[in-house]
């Protein structure tokens, strides 16, 4: 993996996340998965790590939970 991939489901800390992470490290540097939208990334995201969202994955492979939105099970119902 060549990118971090940022992982998320919409909601304020979520998004404030986002916009945090695009300003650190520059969009060109990470993928944004929203799986409240694409909610097929979900199998993905837990085979990486993810427990909750948001969540960085680096391209070392290590997940960063950050603060706490949501759960994946949250998320998938």
């Amino acid at each position: 993996m060549s990118k971090s991939v940022f992982y998320h489901a919409g909601c304020p800390v979520c998004v404030s996340a986002e916009e945090d992470l695009v300003n650190l490290i520059g969009k060109d540097q990470v993928s944004i998965v929203h799986l409240g939208e694409n909610q097929s990334r979900i199998p993905e995201a837990e085979q990486m790590g993810v427990k909750s969202v948001p969540a960085l994955v680096t391209p070392q492979g290590n997940v960063l939970h950050i603060n706490f939105g949501a759960s994946l099970e949250d998320v998938k119902a």
